[in-house]
């Protein structure tokens, strides 16, 4: 993958596209430049993972494509520092790519006029090219923009093409999801360890109870509800199980999360 890259904040999310970028050979060390506030820890992370990690934000601007994964509620004072700077920046002219809660593609497109604009979403687990990232793409990309939007993002894990209207809501169940999955794991853990389990064991069960679930799904291409009805026999334990998740409002409880993941995403915006 020709030219350089900026990255506008080295958050979590950043640090988990850095990596397997670099581990893939898909990007070089030194085709990136990231900036992040603090210059302490900008010290620190480019002696962890070899690239050019600064406080300032022109090398930043200047590389050919740039990747926005600052906070949302920042990018406002981003810009207004950008358009500060004297001399201003001679600004790369490739792909800007967002993976910024709520931010828009018109907005982006104001802010970057004449840049061709992604959005992209893309989940904690890109961090071991197992994530899943949506992207939805300004519509005067170029077939060779799109391509190679297609392979940075190809590389952390499976990629859905979504429209604009549902980034929000891919957001709220493939971003905000592993949260959500790692409470329901952590609570169940914790229901091991009131039924006798000791702690160690009873996060170890929970781990490999999900995975190996989740493997059965995506082998045989059930839906959860298959997996739920070949589990629970008639008068058993699994189906005492169920009908206390549903009396206690369980699954009601996970839709009213992805929706205000969702509205606070809007809300980012």
């Amino acid at each position: 993958m020709g030219g350089q890259w900026g990255i506008l904040g080295y958050g979590q999310m950043a640090q988990a596209m850095v990596g397997p970028w670099l581990e893939s050979g898909l990007l070089q060390p030194e085709q990136i430049a990231a900036c992040v506030r603090d210059q302490g820890r900008a010290a620190a992370l480019q002696r962890r993972d070899g690239v050019a990690v600064g406080v300032d934000l022109r090398p930043v601007l200047m590389a050919d494509h740039l990747v926005l994964a600052c906070k949302p509620q920042q990018l406002h004072t981003v810009l207004e520092t950008r358009a500060a700077l004297d001399p201003p920046a001679m600004e790369g002219q490739g792909l800007v790519i967002s993976i910024l809660a709520g931010v828009s593609l018109g907005r982006l497109q104001a802010a970057f006029p004449g840049r061709p604009c992604v959005r992209a979403m893309p989940n904690i687990a890109c961090r071991i090219r197992a994530g899943l990232t949506g992207l939805a793409m300004a519509g005067h990309l170029s077939p060779e923009q799109g391509q190679r939007v297609m392979a940075v993002f190809t590389v952390l894990g499976q990629v859905e093409q979504v429209s604009e209207a549902q980034m929000d809501g891919f957001l709220a169940l493939a971003a905000s999801g592993p949260a959500m999955v790692a409470v329901m794991m952590e609570a169940l853990a914790d229901g091991g360890v009131a039924a006798g389990l000791p702690r160690a064991q009873a996060n170890s069960i929970a781990q490999v109870m999900v995975a190996g679930s989740t493997a059965l799904l995506q082998k045989e291409q059930l839906p959860p509800s298959a997996l739920k009805d070949a589990v629970c026999s008639p008068g058993g334990a699994s189906i005492a199980a169920i009908a206390e998740l549903e009396r206690r409002g369980f699954r009601a409880a996970l839709m009213d999360a992805i929706l205000a993941a969702q509205g606070r995403s809007r809300e980012l915006g």
